[in-house]
């Protein structure tokens, strides 16, 4: 597991672009590469303005089937997550985009919030049938005539 401090705006980039290379060496395209580093870029900029700080976890998820990634800190809670996941609503006058945002582009997402105590958020993807094909090691050669 790799762990990611958010502490400083600049933070969020960092954990963005781990994200996405961790994706690519578990052998996710280009496509969903950009969708986990979209969503890990979402909510951990939800950490910095709401929280001021905290910590993304990003792990392999069941040996090559796909990545986790938590999004933990000690803040104020969300007070109403059925709101907080609505389109275009949001506490801090931002575009209100994070959270329902980051929901569509992942397969899973859990959230555990209590009010005063924090949140934690985790998301997950899965490689699709076809990635997992691409990061499968090719057969060995076996005796037999040559197709060169």
């Amino acid at each position: 597991m790799t762990v990611v401090q958010i502490r400083e705006e600049q933070d969020i980039v960092r954990a963005r672009t781990t994200a996405k290379e961790a994706a690519r060496e578990l052998g996710f395209g280009l496509v969903d590469q950009t969708r986990i580093s979209t969503a890990v870029s979402e909510l951990a900029r939800n950490i910095f303005l709401y929280a001021g700080e905290g910590e993304v976890h990003i792990e392999e998820l069941n040996n090559h089937h796909g990545i986790r990634v938590s999004f933990i800190d000690h803040g104020p809670g969300i007070e109403d997550v059925d709101l907080a996941m609505k389109d275009g609503w949001s506490s801090v006058r931002a575009m209100g985009k994070g959270l329902p945002g980051a929901k569509r582009l992942s397969d899973r997402m859990e959230i555990h919030t209590e009010t005063g105590e924090g949140t934690t958020v985790t998301i997950e993807k899965w490689l699709s049938p076809s990635s997992k094909l691409r990061i499968a090691p090719s057969p060995k050669p076996r005796g037999g005539p040559s197709l060169t």
